[in-house]
C-alpha cells in the first residue's frame, strides 16, 4: 500500500476515534499551541512535511488523554515535550529506512552547507538517549535557559547542565568529521 494511501490528516483521525464534536477545550488547546508544536518540530526535523506529521501525533495522542480523561497540568510544557520527542522518532524512523546510492555521496563535505549540518545534527540527535535530546533541543534549539529547563522537566539545575554539557560534548565528537575537528 502507498504511503499516500494510509496517510491520515488529524480530522479524519480524531473522526475514526469518535463520530461526535471535538470539545471545545481541546479546541482551544489546539488553536493555541499548533504554532508552538510545528514551530518545535520543525526546528528538529528541518522539514515542513515532517513537522505537520509531528504535530498531527501530538494533538492526536493529546485528544486520546483527554478521551481516557487524563488532564495535562503544564500544556505549553508537554506540548513542546511531545513535540520534540515525536520529532527525534520520525528521524530515528527516518534513518531506519534510509539508503543512498554511494553516488549522490558528496566526495567532501561543504564547509559552509547549513541544511547538511542540520541533517547531521538531527541524525546525532536521533542516536542520543530521551532525555539528553530533549534537553538539548530545549537548550539549542528552543532557546531557554539551563534554570527553565529545569523547573519544566522537574530536575536539578547542576543536573540539567550536567547533561547539556556531556551532550554537547558528544555531539561534538559525532559531528567531530564535519566540522574539521574546529569545534
Amino acid at each position: 500500500m502507498k504511503e499516500s494511501n494510509w496517510r491520515r490528516t488529524l480530522q479524519s483521525a480524531l473522526a475514526e476515534e469518535r463520530t461526535i464534536a471535538i470539545p471545545s477545550e481541546f479546541d482551544r488547546v489546539f488553536r493555541a499551541y499548533h504554532g508552538l508544536v510545528f514551530r518545535t518540530a520543525y526546528r528538529i526535523t528541518g522539514n515542513a512535511a515532517d513537522a505537520e506529521d509531528v504535530s498531527q501525533i501530538v494533538f492526536l495522542r493529546l485528544f486520546r488523554r483527554g478521551d481516557h480523561g487524563e488532564v495535562v497540568e503544564n500544556e505549553e510544557s508537554y506540548l513542546r515535550r511531545a513535540a520534540i520527542n515525536a520529532a527525534l522518532d520520525v528521524i530515528r524512523s527516518r534513518q531506519a529506512n534510509r539508503t543512498v546510492d554511494l553516488t549522490d555521496l558528496p566526495a567532501e563535505p561543504a564547509q559552509h552547507d547549513t541544511r547538511e549540518l542540520r541533517q547531521l545534527l538531527g541524525r546525532a540527535l536521533a542516536q542520543l538517549k530521551p532525555r539528553p535530546a530533549e534537553i538539548f533541543a530545549l537548550r539549542f534549539l528552543e532557546g531557554f535557559t539551563n534554570p527553565q529547563i529545569a523547573r519544566m522537566l522537574g530536575l536539578s539545575r547542576v543536573l540539567v547542565a550536567v547533561i547539556v554539557h556531556r551532550t554537547r560534548q558528544q555531539l561534538r565528537k559525532e559531528l567531530g568529521a564535519y566540522l574539521g575537528d574546529r569545534s
